[in-house]
């Protein structure tokens, strides 16, 4: 992984500054510097950040320091930033993105993948032997070919190829259900990661086409470059446009556009990631009815993304890429007991 790009903090409010870490530290950036204007100017020496975050309640009150910044650095020094809102609201997302924007504008792309690192983490993954479960016998195994009636989003970034290919390997074949896979991800990666991904699973992963109809079994990669939705006969279809905010596929808008069908059938596991991708979109997936899971951040290679959804308090289950698949498992294996109950008393 390549050095993260050093940033200074300088606000008069203590909680403004605990806020602008936070969220910059979730974008992968060190910290160099963080703490009031008179701390600034009476350290001994003057810190070496790419960028400095500048938030005051009064600018008026600080003259000096706008001195002080522009004889000490040559580095951007970006002032009015907007003050931070509770974390945990969609308020307080819109607002990381926003902040996000700005640091890229400055730094260039925060989330860009390392695909060396997350290549050899997945390679290291499937040199491991491992043999999946079998299918329970309370679950009836799905028809080859057969329409998926539930789909699970698969939603990672950074981390994300080597923890989606261990929960794959925990899930036994014939499960009636289908995956749609959304990863932050560089589009020259794709052949690779569809390739090693899929090598000894029983889950492939697939390319979606125009048309085509999420089937059980499937896992069914988001293209990265344009927004990909579901039409009202349930078929995949690319818009003519690119997916909004800064990186492709828009976790947050698959979320949305597979739902948009699937209603409460459509649920969602967001596993290791950079950011807060998901966390504006995941909440309304809960008001449908729909289960959302995120990966537990010990587990994880960045658990900023995963950490942001569990913090909307929308989340019922969390769990290591195993535990997600067994809680998987189980959750199938329910419903299917539930559905034969009912066939029996309607009976």
């Amino acid at each position: 992984m390549t050095a993260r790009p050093g940033v200074g903090i300088v606000s008069d409010v203590v909680l403004q500054r605990h806020r602008l870490q936070a969220a910059t530290g979730k974008f992968g950036l060190e910290v160099c510097f963080s703490g009031d204007p008179s701390r600034l100017m009476a350290y001994p020496e003057f810190p070496e950040a790419a960028l400095w975050l500048v938030t005051l309640e009064d600018e008026a009150d600080h003259l000096a320091l706008f001195d002080h910044l522009l004889e000490n650095t040559e580095a951007p020094v970006l002032f009015g930033l907007d003050q931070a809102p509770k974390p945990g609201s969609t308020d307080y997302f819109r607002w990381e993105r926003r902040l996000l924007d700005k640091l890229e504008q400055q730094l260039g792309q925060l989330e860009e993948l390392d695909n060396a690192n997350d290549l050899e983490q997945l390679i290291e993954v499937v040199s491991q032997s491992h043999s999946a479960p079998e299918l329970s016998h309370w679950i009836t195994p799905a028809a080859p070919e057969s329409l998926a009636e539930d789909v699970w989003i698969l939603g990672a970034s950074l981390g994300g190829p080597a923890a989606v290919k261990t929960f794959l390997d925990h899930l036994p074949p014939g499960l009636p259900v289908g995956f749609v896979y959304a990863q932050h991800i560089d589009g020259n990666f794709t052949e690779v990661l569809t390739r090693v991904l899929g090598r000894h699973a029983h889950y492939q992963l697939k390319q979606a086409e125009e048309g085509y109809r999420v089937r059980n079994g499937d896992v069914v990669l988001m293209p990265v470059e344009r927004e990909w939705s579901i039409d009202s006969r349930g078929q995949l279809t690319e818009q003519n446009r690119p997916w909004p905010g800064p990186y492709g596929p828009s976790i947050d808008q698959v979320l949305l556009n597979v739902a948009d069908y699937y209603g409460k059938r459509c649920h969602a596991i967001l596993f290791s990631g950079m950011g807060n991708d998901g966390a504006i979109a995941a909440p309304l997936l809960k008001a449908y009815g729909s289960r959302v899971w995120v990966q537990e951040h010990r587990s994880c290679g960045n658990s900023s993304m995963p950490d942001s959804v569990a913090a909307t308090g929308c989340t019922s289950f969390t769990g290591t890429p195993e535990e997600l698949a067994k809680e998987l498992i189980k959750t199938i294996e329910n419903n299917c007991l539930l559905k034969s109950r009912q066939k029996r008393n309607s009976a």
